[in-house]
């Protein structure tokens, strides 16, 4: 039996070269770790309304476009994530963790040294050589 795939919005938010990160709770799966925030895409909610939607929610943040940056698959043993990664650099509002995580603005150097989920090192890799 194949393993359900779940599909993950991802938004890498952008402002004069400093990217938003947030720590993911000791309880979540891939807990401790550093992340772009974003969250599951739901039923008959395409990329881009998860992506707004989860920015919204766990941000704060009200995006107004998005470009797509990449897919990445990755199995992590327990479970399969497609993450749709999108940099947002047109948005609205402050961006803060709202769910009470701890959050930051990092520049590209930063980002590096930070402990991400593998599935991630692409994104960060991406972000290196596309500037």
């Amino acid at each position: 039996m194949s393993k359900k795939i779940v599909n993950v919005a991802v938004g890498v938010v952008l402002k004069e070269g400093q990217y938003f990160v947030c720590k993911r709770s000791d309880e979540q799966h891939q807990g401790g770790l550093w992340e772009f925030p974003g969250g599951k895409v739901e039923q008959n909610e395409s990329v881009e309304q998860a992506l707004a939607r989860e920015l919204a929610e766990e941000i704060g943040i009200e995006v107004k476009s998005s470009v797509h940056l990449m897919t990445i698959e990755h199995d992590y043993g327990d479970k399969a994530v497609r993450l749709v990664v999108h940099i947002v650099e047109d948005f609205t509002g402050e961006a803060r963790g709202l769910e009470g995580q701890p959050s930051q603005w990092v520049d590209l150097n930063q980002l590096r040294k930070l402990a991400f989920p593998p599935a991630n090192v692409a994104i960060i890799e991406a972000l290196s050589t596309s500037k």
